[in-house]
């Protein structure tokens, strides 16, 4: 959701008391990993997602890691677009394993039309097919430059075109109506968690304008409670600094102060993301999407 930018002092207009952020999280927290998801992304509700590598497709597991870090250290990639890239190879690895695909030079070109033909019959959306096809050639680009394979098999394939969808804009009446659902919900269930997060995220994005990769990004400590900002870390690892109103700083006391804490698993030490999902580890973007994608189905 990219909800027009609204910098224009809503704390007056909505009359909102000026109540500081507060850490109130409990010092007993989890390290924060960027763990590898094995189950692949639901892209659209009616798509059936590829399966992980799978026992077979284990034997990619160590070109998969090799990617990986080249990605990270040598292209300097966000945490978010290497798990994009990884999953994607995931799937794909795990469909070759169950053809019987053991060495990356007996991939050609039809089996990587023939997976994306799968993916069309499983009714994954056009843009999906189009990011996992742009993945596969990136890592066979990689992989010709680092004397894996012989030839590059997605060498003169045609991308398919994207559809053109413009990002969905919500009037100021309907993000109004937004933020009343959820804080009629939070009257309902103060201590609801999931519900908790969903304004804190929601009000964010309303107020900084980030997007949702980089709202999971953000840590504790990017958040800065005398002036009001929050840091965000965005494309090429460029920092900025923008402006969080009260509404904003509200919701992110409450859910750091009572929702949060309802996620970190006992004993825990080392979280720091701002952000996390219900087993302590930081929210992706994946799981902020689906939120968004059913509260906006209110509106």
């Amino acid at each position: 959701m990219t909800p027009a930018r609204q910098h224009e002092n809503r704390a007056e207009n909505r009359n909102e008391n000026r109540e500081e952020y507060r850490d109130e999280a409990p010092s007993t927290t989890l390290p924060v990993t960027y763990t590898r998801t094995l189950a692949p992304e639901q892209v659209e509700s009616s798509t059936l997602p590829d399966s992980a590598l799978g026992v077979s497709g284990e034997v990619f597991r160590p070109v998969l890691d090799r990617f990986e870090r080249f990605l990270r250290y040598e292209k300097h990639r966000s945490e978010e677009t290497i798990r994009s890239y990884i999953s994607d190879l995931e799937g794909f690895f795990g469909y070759m394993a169950r053809r019987g695909v053991r060495h990356l030079d007996s991939i050609d070109a039809s089996l990587i039309r023939e997976w994306l033909g799968s993916l069309h019959l499983r009714q994954a959306a056009r843009s999906t097919v189009a990011r996992r096809g742009s993945t596969l050639r990136t890592f066979f680009t990689w992989a010709q430059e680092e004397e894996l394979v012989h030839a590059n098999p997605t060498r003169g394939m045609r991308a398919p075109k994207r559809e053109n969808h413009l990002p969905p804009v919500l009037s100021r009446e309907q993000m109004n109506q937004l933020l009343t659902t959820l804080q009629e919900r939070r009257a309902q269930d103060p201590r609801d968690a999931r519900l908790l997060r969903l304004e804190a995220v929601v009000e964010v994005l309303y107020a900084s304008g980030m997007r949702i990769s980089e709202l999971t990004g953000l840590d504790l400590q990017s958040v800065d409670r005398a002036n009001k900002t929050v840091r965000v870390l965005g494309k090429g690892n460029k920092e900025r600094v923008v402006p969080l109103g009260t509404p904003a700083l509200k919701a992110l006391n409450r859910w750091v102060s009572y929702g949060r804490p309802q996620w970190i698993p006992e004993g825990a030490q080392g979280v720091t993301a701002l952000f996390i999902g219900p087993r302590g580890g930081r929210a992706n973007a994946r799981q902020i999407r689906e939120d968004l994608t059913r509260l906006l189905r209110t509106v």
